[in-house]
């Protein structure tokens, strides 16, 4: 049913929106409303964003934005969203190699972790790369600020071979998702966010795996490889990690209910 929200008291359009969304089973439908009406400049606007919204387009999709660490990361429909469990990922990597000077963020999506983790470093040579164009459009966005330079290729063909024994802090979040599981996940990721970026093969490892094995001949010496998986697949991921020569450490964030592998090249 089309919904409108012409001029009236802000407290009645405050409610008319929540009343949209809860119509539409967003669960959290205030704060959803409160960030809808911050961002639409006009009662059409407004109208449109709780439209497209109630429609099932993911909330980060109709802002063009999402928070990650801190940071207000843009995103465009057909971009996976970051989340904020992959936070864990960026604090881990700031532990482990805490002075890193050469940053990448493979698969790299809107380039949420590498503007994290530089906006954390300071001055560092940062790198990212996606297959999918439309990711590496807001990666550039994303990382601008922070002289980043974003690849479109696969996985390690795309970066420079310059890099090679050269990388402090490798962030590889991969797709992770069995392939049968896909059409399991919420609507939200399944109707509106690129397959490549969800479907990790049979077992939801096949992605990592690569990544595992040729890490070690792109990392520095102490360098760390990170990717997050989930605590079914973790023990196999470590063990990935180990056959490549990396010493693997698994580790959780259950306040975030996060999993992650940490490679470290001795």
């Amino acid at each position: 049913m089309p919904v409108s929200f012409p001029s009236a008291a802000p407290s009645d359009r405050f409610s008319d929106v929540v009343a949209a969304l809860r119509a539409a089973g967003c669960v959290f439908a205030e704060d959803e409303a409160r960030l809808l009406l911050g961002a639409a400049r006009t009662p059409a606007e407004l109208t449109a964003m709780v439209e497209r919204r109630a429609a099932g387009l993911p909330l980060e999709h109709v802002l063009g934005w999402a928070e990650f660490r801190g940071l207000r990361i843009a995103v465009e429909p057909g971009v996976f969203v970051p989340r904020r469990r992959t936070e864990f990922l960026v604090e881990q990597a700031l532990s482990r190699v805490p002075h890193a000077a050469v940053v990448v963020d493979l698969c790299c999506g809107s380039g949420a972790v590498g503007a994290a983790l530089a906006a954390a470093l300071g001055v560092v040579e940062l790198h990212a790369a996606d297959v999918d164009p439309a990711a590496v459009r807001c990666a550039r966005r994303n990382t601008a600020g922070h002289g980043g330079r974003v690849h479109t290729g696969d996985l390690f063909s795309a970066l420079p071979v310059d890099l090679r024994g050269r990388i402090h802090i490798l962030a590889a979040n991969v797709p992770y998702v069995p392939t049968a599981e896909v059409a399991l996940l919420p609507a939200e990721a399944r109707d509106h966010e690129p397959l490549t970026a969800l479907d990790g093969g049979s077992d939801g490892l096949d992605i990592l795996r690569r990544v595992a094995a040729e890490a070690p001949r792109w990392l520095a010496p102490g360098g760390c490889l990170l990717v997050e998986t989930s605590e079914r697949q973790a023990p196999a991921a470590a063990e990935a990690f180990v056959r490549a020569g990396l010493a693997a450490d698994p580790v959780v964030s259950a306040e975030l209910h996060s999993h992650v592998v940490v490679g470290t090249r001795t």
